[in-house]
């Protein structure tokens, strides 16, 4: 599965110091054949300690962890949806990916000129979003006039329909994003077909920079109404240091946690922004191991075990006829197979199993 997140943002924001943080951490083509040639697209490890446990516990020959995507996308500046800079380039990479970090600049540095002449993370989140909100409502204005035909017929999906479009359209005018509707499961479809830009799950990326004032050690005005704006708008976020992040891509393992006492870092950004990422897009972890492979498998949650097998080969999903799972926890703490089937921990699953996160599994087909 090939899931990819939009790395977004104004100028001069850290957003490609980020990105090239984030390719550091690019696997090994070998293992992933479907990894693109693309400059501006990375795709990065999911840290996962449970997949190295699992590999030392097989006495792997490989350990293959899960990935995803993340986009470096051109730059945003005010009246991108009116095509204003490289705004209709930035608007079509945003359609392509599955999920938004929207990085915002919570930092003063008077060498790193802020394109609105001040920091201001709040009003930096209102300009992205509206840009977003603006090509949305030209979006469903423009699906509007398409189906006023049919609803002078008096065409009943048309009707179903001009109602999602009502709605769409009341909620973006009055500045909040498509994603703040709540949908029945038989509009959602009617909502899928729009491409929305603002229905895509956002992960803030509070990037902070060493050395300068960050507004979150300065506990000020604009932290409190960043943290209060977020809040209101139930949003997901991360802080990190893209800068230090970066510069600390090259150093070795034993030699870091030095440098990061030395930058007032300690906890690695980058590995919290993949793996919240991953929980941005629901997506859960299932794991095969063996003297051969230990690997990572990703799948969305609620996934069937025949879908999730479909993750590793289609074969397992349209032949799938049960599974052996334990989860890694209880395998690790059996000490092998052999003991975790006499306890009974390993259980066989048919086609209504519902994969978890942790769990390895046998397919059988």
């Amino acid at each position: 599965m090939s899931l990819s997140i939009g790395i977004v943002g104004l100028p001069n924001v850290g957003k490609s110091t980020l990105f090239n943080a984030l390719t550091k951490k690019a696997v090994p083509a070998e293992n992933f054949p479907f990894c693109t040639i693309d400059p501006s697209v990375g795709v990065v490890a999911v840290p996962d300690a449970r997949l190295n446990q699992l590999s030392e516990f097989s006495k792997s020959e490989k350990t293959i962890p899960t990935a995803i995507e993340f986009v470096d996308i051109a730059g945003l500046v005010k009246g991108a949806s009116e095509g204003e800079g490289l705004g209709n380039q930035f608007l079509a990479n945003i359609r392509e990916v599955d999920a938004i970090a929207e990085v915002v600049r919570i930092f003063d540095d008077t060498d790193i000129t802020h394109v609105h002449g001040e920091v201001e993370p709040t009003n930096d989140i209102e300009v992205i979003n509206l840009e977003l909100i603006m090509a949305d409502f030209a979006t469903v204005s423009k699906r509007y006039e398409n189906i006023k035909g049919d609803l002078k017929k008096g065409d009943k999906n048309a009707r179903a329909e001009e109602d999602v479009l009502t709605r769409l359209s009341q909620t973006l005018e009055s500045g909040k994003l498509a994603s703040s509707i709540e949908f029945s499961k038989e509009e959602l479809p009617i909502v899928r077909s729009l491409h929305l830009l603002s229905m895509k799950p956002i992960l803030y990326v509070l990037n902070k920079k060493s050395g300068s004032l960050n507004i979150d050690d300065e506990a000020g005005e604009r932290m409190k109404r960043l943290t209060d704006f977020l809040k209101r708008m139930n949003a997901k976020w991360v802080a990190v240091d893209a800068g230090v992040e970066h510069e600390l891509s090259d150093v070795g393992s034993e030699e870091k946690q030095t440098f990061r006492r030395e930058f007032g870092v300690m906890d690695d950004g980058i590995d919290t922004l993949i793996r919240s990422g991953y929980e941005l897009l629901d997506l859960i972890t299932f794991f095969t191991t063996g003297k051969t492979e230990t690997r990572a498998w990703t799948v969305k949650r609620g996934s069937s075990a025949p879908t999730a097998g479909a993750a590793i080969h289609s074969d397992f999903r349209d032949t799938f006829i049960r599974a052996e799972v334990i989860h890694c926890e209880k395998l690790l703490e059996a000490g092998s197979y052999a003991a975790a089937r006499e306890k009974g921990w390993v259980r066989t699953e048919g086609k209504t199993y519902c994969v978890k996160d942790g769990d390895v599994i046998e397919f059988r087909i």
